[in-house]
């Protein structure tokens, strides 16, 4: 398989959730990828998350409904470990659409509302340190 190489940084789409031009950390330090979601509200077997943020741009009042959802524990860099809600969602690389699970978060204190972790990493990119938003680029040229 042909890995692309990204930079530690990037801006991409989550056309699922509605969210256009999200900034992301390409973290290879963490297992699994995690989004920024302002409220959750677990209701009649679905889950409702609000995906909105006045520290984060482009992040608008979104409300998404999912039906599948899952939780999962995941372990921080400081060793704490939490229980979080799990969805599968869709993100644009390159122009290329390619499915995601990603946990939910509280992250209005973090500089980037979305973690790019080794699960959605593997067997498709490189992460090369020194660049930055290569994927964004390529789709604004």
């Amino acid at each position: 398989m042909n890995k692309k190489i990204i930079g530690r940084i990037d801006i991409v789409d989550f056309p699922g959730l509605g969210l256009f031009n999200i900034d992301v950390k390409i973290d290879t330090g963490a297992y699994t990828s995690a989004i920024h979601c302002s409220k959750i509200i677990e209701e009649n077997n679905s889950l409702r998350c609000i995906f909105n943020s006045d520290d984060h741009k482009n992040f608008g009042k979104t409300e998404i409904i999912f039906d599948t959802f899952s939780r999962t524990n995941v372990k921080s860099s400081n060793g704490f470990k939490e229980n979080r809600y799990k969805v599968k969602s869709e993100v644009v690389f390159f122009g290329k659409t390619y499915k995601i699970n990603l946990t939910l978060s509280t992250r209005d204190d973090m500089k980037f509302p979305v973690l790019i972790g080794r699960q959605f990493l593997k067997q498709k990119f490189i992460v090369d340190v020194d660049l930055e938003n290569v994927s964004f680029n390529k789709k604004t040229q």
